[in-house]
C-alpha cells in the first residue's frame, strides 16, 4: 500500500522584488518516513524538536519511551543511535555553528532550567544555568524563582537568545561564551507576548532579524538583534509553534493542525495538512489508529534539510514524524535576501 499522498502547493513569491515568479512546488506528505528504534511502533512521547546536521543526519528530541533523549536517524529515516549525554527534556533545539566553527546542538531544557551546547557526538561544551538570568525576570513557583525555557536561537556573531516561553515570555540574550548580556520581550509594550514559544534568527534579511512565535496571539513578531520590535511579520496563524528557513521561504509548524509556508512579506503561500477538526488539534492525545495520512494534529517542531524537504515533529504521546518531500524548487535567488532587500522597511 502506498501511504504517500501528494500535495500540490503553489508558491507565488518575490515578484515585487524582481525575482522570477515561482513554479508550482510539490510536497509529498510522507508520515511513515522514519523507522522507529527496534522494538518500538512509534518514536516515543514527543514534546520537542527536530534538526538536521550538515552530514544529513536527523536529530529528534523525545521525552519518554524506550529511547528517550535525542534519537539520531539517517537521511533515509533509519534509526542509528541515541546521542550520549542528551537530556530527556530538550523542548527546543537547533544545530548551529559553534565558536570553533563546528556544528553544535544548542538547546533549552524545559525542566532542567538551563541552556546547553553539545557537540554532535554528545559532549557538553557549554552550560548556561538559570542562575545566569537575573531574578527579576523569573516566575515564582512555590516560593522558588524559576524560568521555563522553551527555545534557543543563535545569531551570526554567535550570540545566544533563549525564550522563557512557558514562563514570563522574556527573551534572554547571552554572548557566545554564555555571558549574560540583557533581557527584553515579555508581556508589556511593545512586545505584548503571550507564550513566545519558539524563536529563530531570520537570515533572509540584512542585517539578520529575530522572529518569535507569539503563539496565543496567532502571530509572528519581528525584531532586530537587540530586541527592538520591527512589527508583526505574520498573523492569522494557528498557534504558531516553530520556525524554519530555506532560501526565501519561512515554514511554520502550527499546533492548531497545519504547516504553512510564508514569503518574505509574511504572506501564507502554502498550507499543508490543514486539519479543520478543532477537537483533534493542539493536543497530544490523538492515538496512532486515528491518524489520517493527509492531516496534521499538533505540529510542534520543524526543520528543512539541505534539499528543501521539511521534517515535522508533532506534540504527541506516541510521537509522529512527517517528511514533506519537495519534488521541485521555487525560483528564488538563494538563502540571502534578494537584491535591494537590505533597504526594505519591515512590514
Amino acid at each position: 500500500m502506498n501511504f504517500r499522498l501528494s500535495l500540490w502547493v503553489t508558491l507565488c513569491m518575490l515578484a515585487s522584488v524582481g525575482v522570477t515568479a515561482a513554479r508550482p512546488v510539490t510536497f509529498e506528505m510522507n508520515p511513515r518516513f522514519l523507522t522507529p528504534p527496534p522494538g518500538m511502533a512509534t518514536v516515543g512521547d514527543s514534546h520537542g524538536d527536530i534538526a538536521v546536521s550538515p552530514a544529513g543526519e536527523i536529530y529528534l528530541s523525545v521525552q519518554a519511551g524506550a529511547h528517550p533523549g535525542i534519537q539520531i536517524y539517517s537521511a533515509q529515516g533509519r534509526y542509528l543511535r541515541n546521542l550520549p549525554n542528551a537530556p530527556n527534556d530538550f523542548h527546543g533545539f537547533i544545530i548551529a555553528t559553534a565558536p570553533d566553527g563546528t556544528p553544535n546542538i544548542f538547546g533549552t531544557r524545559l525542566l532542567g532550567q538551563e541552556i546547553l551546547r553539545m557537540t554532535l557526538d554528545g559532549k557538553i561544551a557549554l552550560t548556561i544555568p538559570a542562575a545566569a538570568i537575573p531574578d527579576q525576570y523569573k516566575s515564582s513557583q512555590d516560593g522558588k524563582l524559576e524560568v521555563h525555557l522553551t527555545d534557543v536561537a543563535v545569531a551570526p556573531n554567535g550570540d545566544i537568545y533563549a525564550v522563557d516561553g512557558y514562563g514570563r515570555d522574556f527573551i534572554h540574550h547571552f554572548d557566545k561564551t554564555g555571558r549574560y548580556l540583557n533581557t527584553f520581550g515579555g508581556r508589556g509594550q511593545p512586545w505584548n507576548f503571550e507564550q513566545c514559544h519558539k524563536i529563530a534568527v531570520d537570515p533572509r534579511f540584512k542585517p539578520a532579524r529575530l522572529l518569535c512565535t507569539d503563539r496565543l496571539h496567532d502571530r509572528l513578531i519581528q525584531m532586530d538583534l537587540d530586541g527592538h520590535v520591527l512589527g508583526v511579520f505574520a498573523e492569522g496563524l494557528r498557534w504558531p509553534s516553530a520556525l524554519a528557513v530555506f532560501k526565501n521561504e519561512l515554514a511554520v509548524a502550527e499546533l492548531g493542525g497545519r504547516v504553512s509556508v510564508l514569503d518574505l512579506k509574511g504572506n501564507i503561500v502554502a498550507s499543508i495538512g490543514a486539519n479543520e477538526h478543532a477537537d483533534e488539534t493542539k493536543t497530544n492525545e490523538i492515538p496512532p489508529e486515528k491518524w489520517q495520512e493527509n492531516l496534521f494534529y499538533a505540529p510542534h517542531g520543524i526543520t528543512y534539510d539541505a534539499k528543501g524537504n521539511l521534517l515535522v515533529v508533532e506534540y504527541s504521546k506516541w510521537g509522529r514524524i512527517t517528511r514533506l518531500e519537495r519534488k521541485s524548487s521555487a525560483s528564488t535567488r538563494g538563502s540571502s535576501a534578494a537584491p535591494g532587500m537590505e533597504e526594505k522597511k519591515p512590514n
